[in-house]
């Protein structure tokens, strides 16, 4: 290879974190998943807004309170109509979150489970670096070796090897950063001079898996 490539690779998970509430129907602690609806009641000039939740095994509902006797002047016109119009996107970063999920439910299962979009910043002759620039739209569960061993099909041995030998850097650099949550602004930079499959990493970067 005579090249250096930048690439972004956007991360958007597939699958929302499930609480873990009490339930009803079961009588006892179950996984609860988002049905994607929100129940509004209004009263006078107030607001009540919950995302409705149902158990994994019995479809038992729970309603997570987003706001309670919200002044309904206070909203945003793009807030009001996107519960009202039970707004996908607006209703999903609410599925993710973890902060608030965590205040309501005694635990949360989260997936690693994700799709990659990638997209080619820049290419231009000399050198063989690989240069890959992370775009996290929502935190999901997935280690940064798993995310890197998947779609640039190869080990996560192989993996840490070219980081021992200094040949694969992490920015901003973390103590274990290769076995953490993947994070929204990381920068990856692989130096492939000499790499006898360079080629194949460098087309998994840009296309996906070469197997």
């Amino acid at each position: 290879m005579c090249n250096s490539l930048k690439v972004r690779w956007t991360i958007n998970p597939r699958t929302a974190p499930q609480p873990w509430i009490v339930c009803s129907g079961c009588g006892c602690l179950k996984p609860f998943k988002s049905s994607g609806k929100i129940r509004l009641n209004a009263n006078g000039k107030k607001l009540d807004a919950w995302l409705i939740y149902k158990c994994v095994d019995c479809d038992k509902t729970w309603n997570r309170t987003l706001f309670e006797r919200q002044a309904i002047r206070d909203l945003t016109p793009p807030t009001l109509d996107a519960l009202q119009g039970n707004d996908p996107h607006w209703i999903r970063a609410r599925e993710f979150d973890l902060d608030t999920l965590r205040r309501k439910s005694q635990c949360i299962d989260e997936f690693a489970d994700a799709d990659v979009q990638k997209e080619v910043l820049g290419e231009r002759d000399g050198g063989s670096l690989l240069e890959i620039d992370l775009a996290v739209t929502l935190p999901l569960s997935l280690r940064l070796d798993r995310l890197l061993a998947s779609e640039l099909s190869v080990s996560r041995s192989r993996l840490q090897a070219l980081s021992d030998g200094a040949k694969l850097l992490i920015h901003p650099d973390r103590a274990d950063a290769m076995r953490r949550r993947v994070k929204d602004g990381s920068r990856i930079v692989v130096d492939l001079s000499g790499e006898t499959d360079g080629h194949s990493i460098w087309k998994a970067a840009v296309s996906g898996r070469t197997d």
